[in-house]
């Protein structure tokens, strides 16, 4: 299965485990963007879909803070797309101004199986909010404890815990995880 890289403002560097799992896994990308310091919801977005268009089936997703609202903001013919999405440390898009153009996150039910992944201190996105946004997203919740914005700053290499989050989504049968979602609301 194709798998996308969605990462946050700034992009993710050398060392990150976005950059690490798209070397590593045969099948990855990472969705560029033309301007990563002052992003535009319009261009993110729109880059975004084009990648997840231009595949012939399902992709998986894997964002990082920003790339996560990113990923809610996606047009429904889009999400249609989707196999399933690791949502890691997602931002809060009003704690910065340069990410304004994001706000307000959507706060509906994602239509394939997803997973947030949240730290309990994380700088860019309070806890109790990266929780609101899984509920109201339909995801599973995994939070770890004093992990920072789950990036290189906070000791996060390889991170094959999160790997193995992403196989479990590659996994799932859509409609069952979609079922069991709507179940668990």
């Amino acid at each position: 299965m194709r798998t996308l890289i969605i990462p946050g403002w700034r992009n993710s560097g050398p060392g990150h485990w976005q950059t690490l799992w798209e070397q590593q896994l045969p099948d990855a990308s990472r969705v560029q963007q033309d301007d990563w310091a002052t992003p535009t919801r319009r261009a993110w977005v729109g880059a975004v879909s084009q990648a997840v268009l231009a595949r012939p089936d399902p992709v998986l997703l894997v964002a990082h803070s920003l790339g996560c609202i990113v990923v809610s903001h996606l047009p429904a013919a889009v999400q249609a797309r989707v196999q399933g999405a690791l949502l890691v440390a997602p931002a809060d898009p009003e704690r910065r101004a340069v990410l304004q153009d994001f706000a307000p996150v959507p706060y509906q039910r994602l239509p394939f199986a997803s997973i947030v992944v949240a730290s309990t201190n994380d700088p860019y996105c309070p806890a109790r909010l990266a929780g609101a946004y899984a509920r109201s997203w339909g995801s599973a919740l995994v939070k770890l404890p004093d992990a920072g914005h789950i990036n290189v700053a906070s000791g996060f290499g390889h991170w094959p815990e999160g790997l193995e989050l992403l196989r479990s989504l590659a996994t799932a049968p859509r409609a069952a995880i979609a079922a069991g979602q709507a179940q668990a609301a």
